[in-house]
């Protein structure tokens, strides 16, 4: 293997970076008409915002820059704000959209000095993978008033596909046929190592639709794409910042998690090291940046970033090169940019979403029986509730799952193998054999407050069928107690000491123990082992007399 000399790379990344300013100026216009917004907005985010990121973040190949997700999130909250007149009064869409990304920078930034990066895992996979599928479903269903140019009142999954629908006779044939070209362009390119399908599409898009055979059909262009100059407008009422702040919220997560996903998956292919918290700071002075120039939220893309590994990117320069090569482009091409038709565009939409509507990482939770009812309802509340509430749904589907479990724990009987000191799940082994006189139990989650007396009860309960004369609990899941897990033990133990019988604590951690002194239930942790064997041989010395007797 030939290693890659200094001048080597940095030709790799300055080609790398002007392969991505290819993608990057369709899928910012594409994206900043999902949000509502004109398309400079998308555009000076992703330079202004990349430049930024190139000089803070550690990630080799992340692009920071506006992406479907943040896009259709911050329309939903636009939209949100939009129906509440009373509040926002005057204040205009453009400042409201700048107000918000500026509050995701805040929030972003805040996050990383608190070393909060942690968050992003209180998404579980399951419901990431629900909320994309509804997500990408209800962008592209949105596209189809661009395909067939009609216009629909109304922005739900129900309005729009009712307003298509009854306005067949009204559909523009020719855009139709265009976007649906377009659309069967991009899907076989992409099969084609090497080539730039959204660019070249794109390109043939501009030359037909304005000196083609198509040019006097009446295709609508997306029009200009002015990047205005720096201007920061925001409101000045403390109850709309308090409204934006809400909204800003599940955007900030979600952006973190979709971000943090591609940063994280890109850095373990490649062996890189990267920290959570580095990479929220980096994302909200990114984010802030695009707030000062007039922009839109942006974070980490997966296809761009996957598009700069693949071009060959070796460093953060092919991510400087990108954002300034959009730049370039948008100053020198814009009467070009201006002359793409509006089917193409949605084209490009529905192709760069297509990989998310691939129901396989659903089916393959069905098929483990894991998490595959909180998938399935996170991708219908998207597409039932909208974006923004269908998010909010998906995040307390994650909280709710992991609350359910912590509360409902599998209580594990264990059985000691043959002579040894291994003790197993009774029912996932047969040769596992229960000790005489003695249970042996294992709470499968931590013990606090939600669900320490129910644990015990049925504890309890199992150890009376079994008629034991020691009960040995394993704590190996518990780091430490909270006061109600505390108080429930010391409760439990003397209503087993009432009827006669022994608690003994085994796998107990030094926390544990610590509190249990300091709670003055020493006589708990004395008793305790640091092994379940340990235990077991205490428990079969104390009713030794008895079996004598």
């Amino acid at each position: 293997m030939t290693e890659t000399g200094p001048w080597q790379a940095r030709s790799a990344d300055l080609l790398a970076g002007l392969s991505v300013a290819g993608l990057l100026v369709p899928e910012a216009v594409a994206y900043a008409g999902i949000a509502g917004l004109a398309p400079g907005r998308a555009l000076i985010a992703g330079v202004a915002g990349g430049l930024v990121y190139a000089l803070v973040g550690r990630s080799r190949f992340a692009v920071v820059s506006a992406t479907s997700s943040s896009a259709s999130i911050l329309a939903a909250a636009l939209g949100s704000l939009a129906a509440a007149p009373q509040l926002i009064g005057n204040i205009g869409h453009d400042a409201l959209a700048t107000a918000m990304t500026l509050m995701v920078g805040v929030m972003f930034t805040a996050l990383g000095l608190f070393r909060l990066g942690g968050l992003a895992g209180f998404v579980s996979r399951p419901v990431l993978r629900g909320f994309a599928f509804g997500l990408a479903a209800t962008i592209i269903i949105k596209q189809l008033p661009h395909l067939v140019h009609v216009t629909v009142a109304g922005s739900n999954i129900a309005q729009v596909v009712t307003g298509v629908a009854t306005q067949v006779a009204q559909w523009h044939w020719p855009s139709l046929a265009l976007g649906l070209a377009a659309l069967a362009a991009l899907v076989a390119l992409r099969r084609v190592p090497g080539i730039p399908a959204t660019l070249v599409v794109m390109a043939m898009g501009i030359a037909l639709g304005s000196v083609g055979p198509l040019a006097h059909l009446g295709i609508a262009l997306v029009g200009p794409t002015p990047i205005a100059m720096p201007h920061l407008a925001l409101p000045t009422d403390l109850a709309v910042w308090e409204r934006i702040a809400q909204l800003a919220a599940p955007l900030t997560l979600i952006i973190f998690a979709e971000s943090w996903g591609t940063i994280r998956g890109l850095a373990l292919a490649h062996g890189d090291d990267i920290s959570s918290n580095r990479e929220l700071t980096a994302i909200g002075l990114a984010n802030g940046a695009a707030a000062l120039v007039q922009g839109m939220p942006i974070g980490a893309g997966f296809s761009i970033g996957s598009a700069n590994a693949a071009a060959g990117a070796h460093s953060r320069m092919s991510a400087g090169v990108a954002s300034l090569a959009t730049l370039a482009l948008v100053l020198l091409a814009g009467p070009l940019i201006a002359r793409i038709p509006e089917p193409v565009l949605a084209a490009v939409v529905i192709a760069a979403l297509l990989h998310a509507l691939n129901p396989a990482p659903i089916v393959r939770l069905f098929h483990l029986r894991r998490d595959h009812w909180v998938a399935f309802a996170a991708a219908l509340g998207v597409l039932v509730l909208g974006v923004l509430n269908g998010m909010l749904a998906a995040i307390a589907l994650s909280l709710i799952q992991l609350l359910y479990r912590w509360s409902h724990p599998v209580t594990s009987e264990l059985g000691q193998i043959g002579h040894s000191h291994d003790f197993v799940d009774i029912s996932h082994h047969a040769d596992a054999l229960r000790v005489p006189g003695v249970a042996i139990f294992r709470p499968n989650a931590p013990l606090f407050f939600a669900n320490a007396e129910t644990v015990l009860r049925h504890i309890g309960l199992a150890a009376r069928v079994r008629g034991a004369n020691v009960l040995i609990i394993s704590l190996e899941e518990s780091d430490d107690l909270d006061a109600t897990a505390l108080d429930a033990l010391d409760e439990f133990a003397r209503s087993i000491n009432a009827c006669g019988a022994r608690l003994i604590l085994a796998r107990t951690h030094d926390r544990v123990r610590d509190v249990l002194n300091a709670a003055g239930f020493g006589d708990l942790a004395t008793a305790s082992t640091f092994s379940v064997a340990d235990a077991a041989r205490h428990a079969i010395s104390l009713t030794a007399p008895q079996r004598s007797a």
